[in-house]
């Protein structure tokens, strides 16, 4: 790979009210850029890392919720991608979860830096709260970006209204501490982490959060996720 590799792009509709903005963004998207959709529709990538870490058990129910919801087209199922592969930098939207420690190679890290800072997005999330991976992930984070790893988003940031009303982040399990965070890179946010958890195992068959205390309103978490970076 080299310093003119085109990676996806956001074309900031920032602040803009999704309904009026969602189709012509989409358009404008897949002209720009066809090599990110398939037959028409965005795609989003499961990422092997790690070696051969992947993720089985993240639900992809919400981009059915997203064709259903509101006017961007997706393709309903992720395509998988491995981190340290030039595939990576054809898809927009990415995402990774686990359950036990990891390490990145040297490939993707880089890969990693390159596609976060040319427009890519990620959204991570904590296999049923796992410590270590929260712990591996953390790590991994701060040898990328430093000290602009991984802060705590208020409630009042927009990625809580993009399409569904959140007002507060409900855990399967009880309790008040779950908590999104993010990682910023020239004022917008690229990594969308949960350590509790947004797989929505509730509609992924044959998983389950295994003890874990994951936020059970994930389903509209991730559709907001989603749909923010696309427009801001």
């Amino acid at each position: 790979m080299n310093d003119n590799t085109k990676t996806p792009g956001w074309m900031g509709c920032s602040q803009s009210p999704l309904r009026l903005f969602a189709a012509i963004f989409a358009g404008l998207l897949l002209a720009a850029a066809p090599s990110l959709a398939k037959e028409g529709t965005i795609q989003c990538a499961n990422l092997i890392y790690g070696g051969t870490h992947t993720s089985r058990c993240f639900s992809d129910e919400f981009l059915s919720s997203v064709q259903k919801e509101t006017t961007i087209p997706t393709e309903r199922r992720f395509k998988t991608v491995k981190l340290g592969s030039e595939e990576l930098f054809q898809y927009p939207f990415v995402m990774m979860t686990g359950e036990s420690n990891f390490h990145f190679s040297t490939q993707e890290r880089e890969n990693m830096k390159k596609y976060l800072t040319r427009g890519g997005f990620l959204l991570a999330s904590a296999g049923c709260s796992n410590k270590e991976w929260d712990r591996a992930f953390r790590r991994e984070m701060r040898s990328i970006f430093d000290d602009k790893a991984l802060k705590k988003l208020d409630m009042t940031h927009p990625l809580f209204r993009t399409v569904h009303e959140i007002k507060a982040l409900k855990l399967t399990h009880g309790g008040e501490n779950a908590r999104l965070e993010g990682v910023e890179w020239n004022g917008k946010l690229v990594v969308i982490y949960s350590p509790q958890g947004l797989n929505d195992t509730a509609h992924s068959e044959g998983c389950c959060c295994c003890g874990g205390n994951e936020i059970g309103n994930s389903l509209e978490m991730n559709v907001n996720i989603f749909v923010y970076a696309l427009l801001y």
